[in-house]
């Protein structure tokens, strides 16, 4: 389930002001040039506003806070569903009206003739990851005037998340071929970072005051496959590109560890013991997106359920306190009411502590667009609404248990009346829920990891008493 509705404004991504780690200043210089930027989509579509972020700021741009202080603005753009298209279409449109000097680059930049359809005035139109097109584009509309006296970059750059929280890519692209996605055609086949450029980053991060680092990328647990696992030399030893060894190297950080986007391959089974030994989170994100045979073989996905099954019992098995969060689609092309009741019954068995659901969306260039028997659209209103009630009670389930635990949350944010929205190990920023914090804050900050009872819970959430130490 999403629980931006819930969260502080100021942590969703879209929203999310450019921060300078290590930086307080927030002024400009005189004749400095400025970039807006609006981040679209996913948290990979945030690193990449990061890096684009940090390139301008290294090149001695300021970053603006809003359309009107902006020299120009670059709108980042998610490409996925057609809901998201109208959304990006819209932001670009609000730029325009407020700016008049926007470059568009991200997933819907894979398909310029549907921006400038629309909007014509658009300066240029960059795909995914074109970084170098992208500053092109910067500095023709507005060229750079760097002071090397005054223009400096800290160590960790430009993030648009919270200082203590951070988002570190592994890869890029995807091999799989689901029916129901383009991003394959968006952003390219696998292509993995090498193992010492990722634990570099981390390290900076964490020296910069990250206290969680959030692992993304489009398949996880296929980090290093298209290297062949190749070693490389990190402190004083080799580790080879592999997500095992990855996660492994990144617990030795001081800093939390979560796992997003882990497809079920069985070497995940090697990732529950770092789990277990609180070397990373105990926490997998998973997108199943079915339980149904019929409906995964349509989807071109996996459709080995038991066996899913009895590997979430034996990750259980091996560490108690995992949670599992996952997306489910509903609405297929060709779901009959049986798959659907399969999925609810799967659902029953599973018993999945984070879910999320989605009803079905023709996508432009998906092979799923072609098949048969598209379900009508209140045919898929009524199964999200049936999987949501199911979800929610057994979320609901799960959350009563916790009453009473003592357990660690990281605080994302504190409020003008004291209360501190934070979150538990089994909590990834924007996504799940939120541990509250109604009184006894003083003397708390935002970033801090503290203790606390948990007295209340709800359908998605939990409240808590803050246990100071002694």
């Amino acid at each position: 389930m999403s629980q931006s509705s819930s969260n502080p404004p100021d942590l969703r991504p879209d929203l999310a002001r450019a921060s300078l780690a290590g930086d307080s200043r927030t002024s400009t210089r005189p004749g400095q040039p400025t970039i807006g930027m609006v981040s679209l989509g996913c948290p990979k579509a945030l690193v990449d506003s990061e890096r684009i972020l940090t390139r301008l700021r290294a090149e001695g741009y300021g970053i603006s806070p809003d359309y009107a202080g902006a020299d120009a603005v670059i709108v980042n753009t998610c490409g996925f569903l057609d809901s998201a298209k109208a959304e990006s279409l819209e932001a670009i449109g609000e730029a325009i009206q407020a700016n008049g000097k926007v470059i568009v680059t991200g997933c819907l930049g894979a398909e310029p003739e549907y921006i400038t359809g629309t909007h014509p005035k658009v300066l240029a139109v960059t795909g995914p990851h074109q970084y170098e097109q992208v500053l092109d584009a910067v500095h023709g509309a507005v060229p750079p005037a760097p002071d090397p006296f005054v223009d400096l970059l800290p160590a960790s750059g430009v993030r648009l998340t919270p200082r203590h929280f951070s988002y570190l890519k592994i890869s890029e692209g995807c091999n799989h071929k689901c029916k129901f996605c383009v991003i394959p055609d968006m952003r390219g086949k696998l292509a993995s970072r090498p193992v010492h450029a990722i634990l570099r980053e981390a390290e900076k991060l964490v020296e910069s005051g990250v206290k969680e680092l959030l692992v993304i990328s489009q398949d996880t647990s296929a980090y290093g496959l298209d290297r062949k696992y190749s070693t490389h030399p990190w402190k004083d030893r080799d580790v080879r590109s592999h997500i095992t060894d990855l996660a492994r190297e990144l617990g030795q950080f001081d800093a939390w560890v979560r796992l997003h986007y882990v497809y079920p391959y069985p070497h995940v089974r090697d990732l529950i013991p770092l789990m277990a030994d609180g070397l990373i989170l105990p926490y997998l994100d998973i997108p199943f997106q079915h339980s149904h045979p019929d409906t995964l073989k349509r989807m071109a996905r996996p459709a080995h359920t038991s066996k899913t099954l009895t590997e979430i019992a034996a990750w259980r098995n091996a560490c108690p306190d995992i949670t599992l969060r996952s997306t489910f689609i509903v609405g297929y092309p060709g779901e009959t009411e049986a798959e659907f009741q399969h999925l609810l019954d799967w659902m029953d068995e599973a018993q999945l502590d984070r879910v999320g659901c989605f009803q079905y969306e023709n996508v432009a260039g998906a092979r799923s667009n072609a098949l048969p028997d598209h379900v009508p659209a209140e045919v898929k209103q009524d199964r999200w609404n049936r999987f949501m009630e199911k979800a929610q009670a057994i979320s609901e389930a799960k959350l009563a248990q916790k009453v009473g635990q003592i357990m660690d949350v990281i605080i994302d944010d504190i409020d003008e009346d004291g209360i501190a929205t934070c979150r538990t190990k089994a909590d990834a920023p924007e996504i799940d829920g939120n541990l509250f914090i109604d009184e006894d804050t003083a003397g708390l900050n935002v970033g801090d990891i503290v203790a606390v009872e948990v007295d209340e819970a709800g359908e998605y959430d939990l409240w808590g008493r803050h246990l100071r130490k002694s």
